[in-house]
Order: C-alpha cells, then sequence, then structure tokens
C-alpha cells in the first residue's frame, strides 16, 4: 500500500475514532420553564469537572434552581441558587480543568468559580459569546480561566431567549433576570 493511501486510512481511522468517541460522551438535558437545553459531557478532556456535575445531577442538586446571573452577549448562569436568591449548599470544591485548553466558545458550558482558582462546586454557565478572557492562558490567579466541561447540541434558541431576559439588581446581586428562570431539572439520557 502507498503512503498516501496509508496515510488516507489513519486519517479516516482517527476520525471515525473520534465520532465514535463523541458518540459515548454522556448527554444531559437541561428542563427549564423556558424550554430545554440538550448538553453533550466533555468527559475526555474535563473528567473531574464531568463526574462532579453528574453527581449533582444524581442527587437531583438542581431541581428549583435557578438561572440568577445573565449577562447578554457572554453567558447565562445558573445551579446554586433557589428563586428567592437563597444560596443551596453545595459540596466541597473541585480542581479547576481550564489548562484543559477547550476554548469557552458560544455555546460551550462552563463551571462557574469564585475568584480561586480550584473553587468551581455546582453552578455553570453557559457561554453565549466566544469568551477568551474565560481562556487558561497562565498559572497566574487572573488568567488561570475557566473549565469547560460541555457543549450545547441542542436548545440554543432557548439560551438566547433566556439570554435576553432584562435583568435588575436584587439582593445585592447584579445581572439577575427580571423573571425566573427555574431549572426544573437536570436529567442524564441513557
Amino acid at each position: 500500500m502507498s503512503l498516501r493511501k496509508t496515510s488516507f486510512w489513519l486519517i479516516t481511522l482517527t476520525l471515525a475514532a473520534a465520532i465514535v468517541a463523541a458518540d459515548d460522551n454522556p448527554v444531559v438535558v437541561v428542563e427549564t420553564n423556558f424550554g430545554n437545553i440538550r448538553i453533550e459531557l466533555l468527559p475526555s478532556s474535563s473528567p473531574i469537572s464531568v463526574a462532579n456535575f453528574l453527581e449533582y445531577v444524581k442527587d437531583g442538586f438542581y431541581e428549583g434552581t435557578i438561572f440568577h446571573r445573565v449577562v447578554k452577549g457572554t453567558m447565562i448562569q445558573g445551579g446554586g441558587f433557589t428563586p428567592g436568591l437563597q444560596q443551596k449548599k453545595a459540596r466541597e470544591p473541585i480542581k479547576n480543568e481550564a489548562r484543559n485548553r477547550v476554548k469557552n466558545r458560544k455555546g460551550t458550558v462552563a463551571m462557574a468559580r469564585t475568584s480561586g482558582i480550584n473553587t468551581a462546586t455546582a453552578q455553570f454557565f453557559i457561554n453565549t459569546g466566544d469568551n477568551r478572557e474565560f481562556d487558561h492562558k497562565s498559572m497566574d490567579l487572573r488568567k488561570f480561566g475557566y473549565t469547560v466541561f460541555g457543549k450545547v447540541i441542542e436548545g440554543m434558541d432557548v439560551v438566547e431567549l433566556i439570554e435576553n431576559i432584562k435583568t435588575t439588581k436584587r439582593n445585592g446581586m447584579r445581572n439577575v433576570p427580571s423573571v425566573h428562570v427555574v431549572i426544573m431539572t437536570v436529567r442524564l439520557v441513557d
């Protein structure tokens, strides 16, 4: 077999393996009062974050939480507060996997965190724009980045609907939707 044919088949097999791997990725549905969002999780690049997220899903933690922060052109964030803006008690923080180099681009899903590097727990956000400033750039605290652990594969229209809700300031928090965007459940698709 010629080198050209061998290279062609190697590339074809590699692409086929990547497609099969993607088919094996877990998928969850985030059911909200505005519609459903289907997310493919990326365990090969973010195993700690995916396992953590799936534990919260299994425990029913997200039921009755809200998307409490909406920044048009940037992201919608949820999974940690009730409609009364009471924060739910989460488990211990996890390791930040932003060094995986998966980019925060429109439609990707990332772990929310505080200003510390390894502070993500249950909250997540869906990027509604290409947020290069959220990507890992260095070990510096301000440039470490946010771990992308999934991508929206269906329901970006719902994400955009939520993104366009008018926001207000409530309980000292900015960018709170003026109407409740409730996560009724997050379920793993078999």
